[in-house]
């Protein structure tokens, strides 16, 4: 049974970092695509950033693209989200997700069957 359990996430100035953590039980990150989203109350659950290969392919959402940046430690069997230059319109409660397996993945959330408890980020202008 895939469990993915979620730390970090908290309160911040814009302009400011957070690191989202999740830690996945049951399976291996480096088996799956693994990704993050977040959503908004009222609003349609949104990709963030995932990892698409086990070679490390990596797809962004365009809101996100050269401010945050998802990586893994497989040692720890661990997926971060660094959040950097953080602005009002990225406060959202934010999930991990894994996949079924690898591909076709993407940031389409019907792609990920298995969910974090989620985390709230609310930056502050």
């Amino acid at each position: 049974q895939v469990q993915l359990v979620q730390s970090g996430g908290g309160s911040v100035q814009a302009g400011g970092s957070l690191r989202l953590s999740c830690v996945a039980s049951g399976t291996t990150v480096s088996s799956r695509c693994m990704a993050w989203f977040r959503q908004a109350p009222g609003n349609e659950r949104e990709g963030v950033a995932a990892f698409t290969s086990g070679a490390g392919n990596t797809v962004y959402a365009d809101s996100v693209k050269g401010r945050f940046t998802i990586s893994r430690d497989h040692a720890k069997n661990t997926v971060y989200l660094q959040m950097n230059d953080l602005k009002s319109e990225d406060s959202d409660m934010y999930y991990c997700a894994a996949a079924l397996k690898w591909g076709p993945c993407g940031l389409g959330k019907e792609a990920y069957p298995f969910w974090g408890q989620g985390t709230q980020v609310a930056v502050s202008s």
